[in-house]
């Protein structure tokens, strides 16, 4: 049988009103970081409704203050306190094209149903697959992809991250708040590792003041979890473990491996300063079937537009090399 432009577009309707949300859980199974950021939206979570960039402010000094006399003039004087991030739009998709011959070959509406339902699930692992594995990208801003962790938190001080490089953002202590903290000396995965990479992110000592999630390799992972002994072995009864994710949590943060991440390393992040802008109309937005310019059949595509967005790159850090 051949589906009409109504009845597949019907057919694609159910499919993402199917109960229970299954049909979005596709969008965030296979990472951890996507899934804890963007589906569960546990950092920074924007929804712009456009501009040619995305502006994130940033607050990386103090204003005029102290202790006064009676006597004392007080100061009104204003310092540049804020300053803003600019993040280029990143824009993904997934594709799922059903050509007229292969309806044909399905016996049965069921089978063209299913048919249909299996190339719509395509283009859901094909767009977020692409998120996933770009989030963790070296790439910069003028690339068409993310602007991931790895940029995020390279040590090139020339290299502009959010059109900023460190050396342009310096508080009133002479700290530099968008630096990039990258270790790659060569390790071994040990707990010292996890304790010394989440203090070179400190950013305070308060509650909020270090990173608070670190993800690595499946392998990494492990090594960390035979070295904790069962009593030191925390998992807790969050939304993380609800999400299927297995993870430890020591000193206070999260660990989680992720299929994603690249071999060797190890990153931590505050996610009081992490997460993602997405456009108001690019949320996993599909746009209706059409019928094919060549060969008969039709198309449909799941757009995506936004990128990762950071409000103060020191308080996360990562190590390249570790074994």
């Amino acid at each position: 049988m051949s589906l009409s432009l109504s009845e597949i577009e019907a057919i694609t309707n159910d499919y993402f009103a199917a109960a229970g949300g299954r049909a979005v859980d596709i969008y965030f199974r296979n990472s951890f970081l996507l899934d804890l950021l963007m589906n569960r939206q546990a950092g920074l979570f924007e929804r712009p409704a456009g501009g040619e960039k995305i502006r994130v402010p940033l607050s990386y000094s103090d204003s005029e203050g102290g202790f006064f006399t009676r006597a004392d003039t007080l100061s009104s004087d204003d310092r540049v306190t804020i300053n803003a991030a600019a993040f280029n739009w990143k824009h993904a998709y997934g594709n799922a094209t059903v050509y007229l011959t292969d309806e044909v070959a399905a016996a049965g509406d069921y089978a063209v149903v299913q048919f249909v339902t299996q190339k719509l699930e395509t283009a859901q692992r094909t767009c977020s697959g692409w998120l996933a594995a770009t989030l963790y990208s070296a790439a910069g801003d003028e690339a068409p992809t993310l602007t991931g962790l790895r940029a995020l938190t390279s040590p090139d001080p020339d290299k502009a991250y959010g059109g900023i490089a460190e050396n342009d953002l310096v508080a009133a202590d002479g700290s530099k708040p968008w630096k990039g903290v990258t270790v790659a000396d060569a390790e071994t995965m040990s707990l010292e590792t996890l304790q010394t990479l989440r203090s070179a992110a400190k950013v305070s000592d308060g509650r909020d003041g270090k990173p608070n999630v670190a993800v690595t390799t499946e392998a990494l992972y492990n090594k960390v979890s035979r070295i904790l002994q069962v009593q030191q072995r925390f998992v807790t009864d969050d939304g993380v473990a609800q999400a299927g994710f297995a993870h430890l949590v020591y000193e206070g943060m999260v660990l989680a491996a992720d299929d994603y991440c690249p071999a060797g390393h190890l990153f931590a992040v505050n996610t009081n300063h992490l997460g993602f802008a997405i456009h108001q109309n690019g949320f996993f937005a599909r746009q209706p079937w059409v019928d094919l310019a060549g060969p008969a059949g039709r198309s449909m595509k799941i757009l995506w537009h936004g990128n990762l967005i950071c409000s103060n790159r020191k308080a996360h850090a990562c190590h390249a090399n570790l074994s």
